[in-house]
């Protein structure tokens, strides 16, 4: 077996560290010459190894541990993450579960390409970890995609991401009521109680209103940026560009956008902001091609994550700490 391994280098002293990278992810393979048959013991050995790529770089992927399934992909999260998968439910993406705690990544269009974001950034509960993995490696496109979000605020013009600090984000989700569609809050929440999705609005600290055809508005206000708490840096952490009625994941249509962004006290983001938003994210924007046994980890607050279009099959998994 290969030392661990960096796409852009090794720490000084260490065979086993990557320093921070300009570009992402930091590329980690299995230790030499141990004595560790299960791959998920591989992975236990490089804890501290594969928790500093994490904190410095914002992603790490694991190559050639052996990963062949989906739950021994979920034995990798809990060992790793030392806690069991999140649930889910209330996220604005449709996916289907595979395990308890293990989702499809996305099952949006294939057409459809994903801009960065930083997972269930429009809620005021969100994982600090992501975890995908790779069972069916794409042949065309596919590709996860990944960018610092600590350079995505830099580069964002100062007078913009101040107005956007200032004023908050308010993000509105229009949910339908038919359990076969992927867009319903039955899907969304993963039940048909609406006290049960009452709860998780509660939970989440966000704004509820039941329509009178059945659908619901769920609101929620909020920060355009966050700190990390072990390293203290601060970083673009919301769905604003994502959210907005213009977006390519509103398949209800302009009359009816199934997410919208405004600012935080209701009023119109300018499409010039989203723009200049827009072209950073662009500009930052790495594509990591996938391997079939890949693990990508992701601190979800350091880095962004998105996808590109593709055809023919394609299966990455994903779950959440």
């Amino acid at each position: 077996m290969q030392n661990v391994a960096a796409s852009y280098g090794a720490r000084a002293g260490s065979k086993n560290v990557c320093e921070l990278p300009r570009q992402l992810p930091c590329l980690i393979r299995p230790a030499v010459e141990t004595d560790l048959h299960y791959p998920t013991e591989q992975i236990s050995f490089l804890h501290d190894e594969i928790r500093h790529a994490l904190l410095t770089g914002g992603a790490a992927v694991l190559r050639d541990f052996g990963i062949e399934d989906i739950l021994q992909f979920k034995q990798v999260v809990q060992d790793f993450s030392r806690a069991n998968p999140w649930s889910y439910a209330g996220g604005a993406s449709p996916r289907s579960a595979l395990a308890d705690g293990v989702y499809t990544s996305t099952d949006y269009p294939p057409e459809m390409p994903l801009s960065l974001h930083n997972e269930l950034s429009y809620c005021a509960e969100y994982p600090r970890t992501l975890y995908f993995f790779c069972a069916i490696e794409p042949v065309d496109g596919g590709e996860t995609t990944i960018g610092d979000s600590r350079r995505i605020l830099a580069g964002i013009p100062r007078e913009i991401s101040d107005l956007f600090k200032s004023k908050g984000i308010l993000y509105v989700r229009n949910l339908a009521c038919d359990k076969r569609s992927p867009y319903s809050w039955q899907s969304a929440f993963e039940t048909d109680d609406p006290k049960i999705v009452e709860s998780i609005c509660r939970r989440q600290r966000a704004d509820f209103e039941w329509k009178q055809d059945g659908g619901l508005r769920v609101s929620f206000v909020g920060p355009a940026t966050t700190v990390h708490p072990e390293t203290g840096e601060e970083t673009w952490f919301n769905q604003a560009e994502g959210f907005h009625s213009g977006g390519m994941q509103n398949l209800a249509g302009p009359s009816s956008p199934r997410l919208e962004a405004y600012f935080g006290d209701g009023t119109r983001i300018p499409e010039e902001c989203l723009r200049e938003i827009r072209a950073v994210v662009a500009r930052e924007t790495i594509l990591h091609p996938w391997r079939r046994g890949d693990i990508m980890i992701v601190d979800n607050i350091l880095t962004a994550h998105g996808r590109m279009p593709y055809s023919g099959p394609r299966k990455i998994a994903v779950a959440m700490v």
